[in-house]
């Protein structure tokens, strides 16, 4: 923890020096110009001096600080104070107590200055002391530190064919970049082809760059990644891609680089995360960022009944205010093409239960993006607490299951099934897979293919109601001599399984 600077020590200012001792970490230093003030703090045992705190040539004599508080009774040395530490410290986060008679030119200075403006007294103690020493003030100023110390322009990069989560929270980095003059673009490998996800970018004017697979990005000088947190896993980055800052919300399952790490798994969604770190930075919200963040909180916690925290619904409540509700209605009710509804009807009519498991093949599909709708449309069913579809492009089957029974975890389970052939996993009540089918390699006869194909459905079916049917951390059987000729071995990581792009 850094050191804390408090400037001026009124009745506030006393209540918050008492109190930081209970918090903990970092060095304390108090300047007043009260003589009692003084004597009684260094009889607490408080480091204090008698100097006037808004001296620029005391000032000039400290070292940086973590946080400047600002804490004396009267507004008009306050203003005076801030003044002398925003030329002082700069880049540092200055939080002022707004005094009695918080009004006028005084109001106006101490609001342009100060990072932060507190204008109520005993109730705020606590607040103004636990946002300075801990949590979001404190990242939040790491952060902005960190972007603006490293070289641009910074390339925020999603995972491959991003969801609304991750383009809302790369949009936002890019902004929050922009705070500390910091040039960001917004980046994804892969398709946006979900209608709804289309309607999103296209409604509300995103600027994101699509790279081309191979692209190394030599041109940035920085690289971020929201959404997702190591390079070479769901996105199309080199593995040891060396990584600025990551921002995510999902389990890493494995080592994370990268200079600034905030992974928040408690948070429903990346978005919630930046939403915060907007607020933090004192940036207003604009209808754009706030529109794409609130619809990335809504689909990734499914309208806040998945996986929703406490922080969700504080960081929608922050961006209401600022959102178009016509656009986000209009995003909501996209034109559906055929194609979708085919592959929906084919994974009906070809279901197969057992008990409250369903699973279906969509067969030959043009867009992945359906699959997790048509998982969602099954598990409508009554009966019905778990599905799994899965459908055929090219060479590849994407697999995509939902859950809305508890003693059931998806992504265990189909990293258990899967994941030796493939790349599998994601959430506990919405996963998915991609799986090689090696064995078509070199087949052009339309009749063999749709014999492998055949066979490959069903070790797909068996293998995951085997998984549902296995205790949990249980490996399933191993694969048949007659069926592991059809894929390419997996190499265990979690691939874009883990957030399909759609309703995730």
């Amino acid at each position: 923890m850094g050191s804390r600077l408090v400037l001026g020590c009124g009745t506030i200012g006393q209540r918050i020096v008492e109190s930081v001792p209970d918090h903990g970490g970092g060095e304390l230093l108090v300047l007043s110009e009260d003589d009692d003030v003084v004597e009684t703090l260094r009889d607490d045992g408080v480091p204090a001096r008698l100097e006037d705190p808004a001296d620029p040539g005391v000032l000039a004599a400290l070292a940086e600080p973590a946080v400047v508080l600002v804490a004396g009774d009267r507004t008009d040395r306050n203003r005076r104070t801030v003044e002398a530490a925003r030329a002082r410290f700069p880049g540092v986060q200055i939080v002022a107590y707004a005094g009695g008679n918080f009004e006028g030119e005084d109001r106006t200075v101490i609001e342009e200055r100060a990072d932060r403006v507190i204008d109520r007294t005993r109730a705020m103690a606590d607040r103004i002391v636990s946002e300075t020493t801990s949590g979001p003030a404190t990242t939040a100023l790491a952060l902005r530190n960190h972007l603006g110390a490293i070289e641009g322009p910074l390339a925020v990069v999603t995972h491959d064919n991003p969801d609304p989560d991750a383009i809302a929270s790369a949009v936002a980095l890019c902004d929050l970049a922009s705070v500390v003059g910091l040039g960001a673009d917004a980046c994804y490998f892969g398709e946006i082809s979900h209608q709804e996800n289309r309607a999103m970018v296209n409604l509300l004017e995103l600027d994101l760059r699509r790279l081309e697979p191979g692209e190394d990005l030599a041109e940035y000088g920085s690289v971020a990644l929201v959404d997702h947190s190591r390079p070479g896993v769901n996105d199309q980055l080199s593995p040891d891609r060396r990584v600025d800052v990551v921002i995510d919300h999902h389990p890493a399952r494995g080592p994370v680089p990268g200079d600034f790490v905030d992974l928040r798994e408690h948070a429903g969604a990346t978005s919630t995360v930046l939403t915060e770190y907007l607020d933090q930075f004192g940036l207003a919200l604009s209808r754009r960022t706030a529109t794409a963040l609130l619809y990335g909180i809504r689909i990734d916690t499914n309208d806040f009944t998945r996986e929703a925290s406490a922080i969700d619904f504080e960081a929608a409540a922050t961006l209401l205010a600022a959102a178009d509700e016509d656009v986000l209605r209009k995003v909501e009710s996209p034109t559906v093409d055929a194609d979708t509804v085919d592959t929906v009807g084919r994974a009906i009519g070809n279901r197969t239960q057992r008990e409250s498991v369903v699973v279906s093949s969509a067969g030959r599909i043009g867009d992945r993006d359906a699959l997790p709708q048509a998982a969602d449309r099954l598990l409508t069913m009554e009966g019905v607490t778990t599905t799994l579809v899965f459908g055929f492009i090219d060479d590849m089957a994407f697999l995509s299951a939902r859950s809305r029974a508890g003693e059931i975890d998806l992504g265990e389970t189909l990293r258990e099934a899967f994941g030796q052939i493939g790349s599998a996993g994601g959430h506990a009540d919405m996963a998915g897979a991609q799986l090689e089918i090696g064995s078509l390699g070199g087949v052009e006869d339309r009749d063999q293919v749709d014999s492998i194909l055949s066979v490959v459905e069903e070790v797909i079916t068996d293998r995951f109601f085997e998984a549902i049917r296995t205790r949990p951390g249980t490996p399933v059987g191993a694969y048949s001599r007659t069926s592991e000729w059809l894929f390419v071995p997996g190499d265990g990581r979690p691939g874009d399984d883990e957030r399909e792009e759609g309703r995730e």
